[in-house]
């Protein structure tokens, strides 16, 4: 598929698939291998994946916030109040046991991630902006998600406020923080690194979601289609709410291309690297599982489709 101009940008999205259907059909071998549990994977490699964003990260793009303060303002608290509250509402809506209500919960109070950067690239939106959106609500994370959670998700779970601060600590800050040093230290001196970086990043999501299918396989038959109809409606309600935010607040058609995927689009593996840490990966990490072929299946499709359709021929 990536050799053909049409369908490359879709490659990702269906090497996701690819595990997810391989996992849910032979999840004997994704669970232990040799008595080693696999899922003792998910936060080395998402720090991996979290090292990778920092290396992507300088400080033109901190100084980017400042240049466009008010898009920024406006993208993280429609992306930390829409995806939140709607998130609540499904777990209301579609009456799932606790533990996964939880998880829908949780995707929602997570920050965006980097796919959220590369499908604005590809939709023609505003790439400053999102970079921008995306490193500051990361950095509000130890704050906001465990806040967000303990208030909307209290009543579903017990959430342990100072060990989930903990855990986004050294899963997506510390290497964060780790890779922007190494952006100003040693980028640029080993070449191959910094084009494998790219790699390994997708290659850890693969198999970050492979692992948490195969564990959470049971319950996943069980509301598997419930639970994917809930993540769709997440989804999409993100790019939907967060689209007409940035038309209600009067911004050009890219800002508003550029909210509304940052919105709709969160750090699944954040999420899924919490739910380990809550020892409930085969629960309340199923939306996650879930979320994370989702929105880059639908994220993909709506790029595409604001790819061939320019900014400025539209009317704002």
């Amino acid at each position: 598929m990536r050799k053909r101009v049409l369908f490359k940008r879709y490659g990702f999205t269906v090497i996701i698939l690819a595990v997810v259907s391989v996992a849910m059909c032979y999840p004997q071998y994704f669970v232990s291998v040799g008595g080693f549990k696999l899922s003792g994977l998910i936060v080395p490699l998402l720090q991996v994946i979290m090292f990778g964003m920092g290396t992507e990260l300088s400080l033109k793009d901190f100084a980017q916030v400042l240049r466009m303060p008010r898009g920024v303002i406006i993208g993280v608290v429609c992306h930390y109040s829409i995806m939140p509250l709607v998130g609540f509402g499904l777990a209301r809506l579609f009456g799932f046991p606790p533990e996964i209500a939880a998880g829908i919960i949780l995707v929602g109070c997570c920050p965006s991630g980097l796919a959220s950067n590369v499908m604005s690239f590809l939709a023609r939106a505003n790439l400053a902006l999102s970079v921008s959106v995306t490193t500051v609500s990361t950095l509000l994370a130890p704050f906001l998600t465990p806040l967000l959670m303990r208030l909307l998700a209290g009543s579903f779970i017990e959430v342990h406020w100072q060990a989930m601060v903990w855990d986004i600590m050294k899963m997506v800050i510390f290497p964060v923080v780790a890779g922007l040093l190494f952006h100003y230290l040693v980028r640029g001196r080993f070449r191959g690194l910094d084009k494998a970086m790219p790699i390994v990043s997708m290659a850890g999501i693969a198999i970050i979601i492979v692992v948490i299918t195969a564990a959470g396989r049971d319950s996943l038959l069980k509301v598997g289609a419930l639970l994917v109809v809930a993540t769709l409606l997440h989804n999409s309600a993100g790019y939907f709410l967060g689209y007409w935010a940035g038309r209600l607040f009067g911004f050009p058609e890219k800002d508003c291309r550029t909210i509304a995927l940052e919105v709709g689009m969160q750090n699944a593996g954040m999420a899924s690297g919490l739910a380990l840490g809550m020892g409930k990966l085969a629960t309340v990490g199923l939306a996650p599982a879930v979320f994370g072929p989702m929105m880059n299946t639908t994220g993909s499709s709506l790029a595409s489709w604001w790819h061939n359709r320019a900014p400025g021929d539209e009317e704002v």
